[in-house]
């Protein structure tokens, strides 16, 4: 029962490291107008939630926003941050004004309608900010709008040059965002492997994940990554119904947007007893962990992604087929630039350096086709001056470390 949770509040436990807010949205704010310049861009337009959440910290029906979008922001280097289509407004924004249609849920068949006049809207928040510049960023929207846009003489470049890249480099208090959210993450790691043992279904077990989350007052996760027994191999299967069994390997992915809209994405395996391990599911753990030691040594400022992965571990051929789809990315509001992908799978799509203050995350899968056990494993880490700090602590399964 809800009124007898006794445990699900971290901040009864353990308290979270300061963080001045109106520090922390000076630094975001100046992270996406320093990308404004960079791009030669007048004004950005913000839809996407996470984008939202890091402008003006806008944070109502993120899942709605990102489907059915509804709010969006007009964001320019020296003019007014203003929000458009929300009832309440949002603390961190100078303006609130009504919006345009943007989706079919609102729009329908005359979104080319509301596109022509959002457009003009356009044209407007240039003309008060008094810039001659008509080159415009724009994030994830309809084509119908970036016509409107192109047919009032406006120069339109995608609005995600502007928006991801701010997020990549943080301050310290977004970093003690990350560490709370890590924290909250692995509360609910340590109540959901409580309560591994037989006949307790997958989907029991990534609630208890879930309502940590949403006790401590974070947001959602981007998926439900827990399987067991033979669902855990190939990886990236969402919880179902199946009920554990003895034996079986048990194995998570929290990708959970936590406090204050801040990601904590760390992957465990655990064993589900009374059974003991079989050799094979230890050596599959020590191959995982294996990967994992390797390529956190290769995390440092300057490292090039290029370098990266020529460099990153490599498995036995019989696990490349169902590998994990990269061996590191970033992580922010949620998974972000930089991304990594094995050597085995072809070039890199770009290249990029590492840098101090970004966080990354590195990842192993290890499961052979056509066998039932798998290990996930991942970590969490700042990237620091002369190399990294591990930000997700949570232990390692001591029962697939033995000999």
């Amino acid at each position: 029962m809800i009124s007898s949770d006794d445990w699900s509040d971290l901040s009864e436990f353990q308290q979270s490291e300061p963080v001045d807010d109106d520090r922390l949205h000076a630094w975001r704010l100046s992270r996406l107008r320093e990308k404004l310049l960079e791009n030669d861009a007048a004004m950005c337009m913000l839809v996407s939630p996470v984008s939202l959440r890091y402008a003006v910290n806008y944070r109502d029906y993120p899942l709605f926003q990102s489907h059915m979008p509804q709010a969006y922001v007009f964001l320019s280097v020296n003019g007014p941050t203003v929000i458009h289509g929300v009832m309440a407004g949002a603390a961190w924004a100078d303006e609130t004004r009504s919006g345009r249609p943007i989706s079919f849920f609102d729009a329908a068949d005359v979104l080319s309608e509301h596109a022509d006049r959002l457009a003009g809207d356009v044209v407007d928040y240039l003309a008060q900010i008094g810039t001659d510049n008509r080159r415009v960023a724009i994030e994830y929207v309809n084509p119908s709008i970036t016509r409107a846009l192109q047919g009032r003489g406006l120069d339109v470049i995608d609005g995600v040059l502007v928006s991801e890249p701010a997020r990549v480099i943080k301050s310290q208090d977004e970093i003690n965002c990350i560490r709370w959210a890590v924290a909250v993450a692995e509360h609910g790691i340590a109540q959901l492997k409580q309560a591994i043992l037989p006949g307790v279904s997958e989907l029991q077990l990534w609630g208890l994940l879930n309502y940590t989350n949403l006790a401590n007052n974070g947001d959602w996760h981007e998926g439900r990554m827990l399987a067991s027994g033979p669902r855990i191999n190939p990886w990236l299967q969402e919880a179902s119904p199946r009920r554990i069994e003895s034996g079986d390997l048990v194995g998570l992915d929290t990708d959970m947007v936590g406090p204050r809209g801040y990601f904590a994405d760390i992957s465990r395996t655990f064993h589900c007893g009374p059974a003991r391990p079989t050799a094979r599911q230890r050596e599959l753990y020590q191959l995982a962990l294996e990967e994992i030691s390797h390529n956190l040594k290769l995390i440092r400022p300057g490292i090039t992604l290029q370098d990266f992965q020529q460099r990153a571990y490599v498995p036995a051929e019989e696990f490349q087929p169902n590998a994990y789809p990269c061996v590191i990315h970033g992580v922010g509001m949620s998974d972000e630039y930089p991304q990594v992908k094995p050597l085995f799978r072809g070039s890199n799509l770009y290249d990029g350096v590492i840098e101090k203050d970004m966080v990354i995350c590195v990842e192993s899968y290890m499961g052979a086709p056509k066998e039932d056990d798998g290990v996930k494993l991942e970590q969490q880490v700042l990237v620091t001056e002369n190399g990294y700090e591990l930000m997700s602590r949570f232990p390692l399964e001591e029962s697939l470390l033995d000999g």
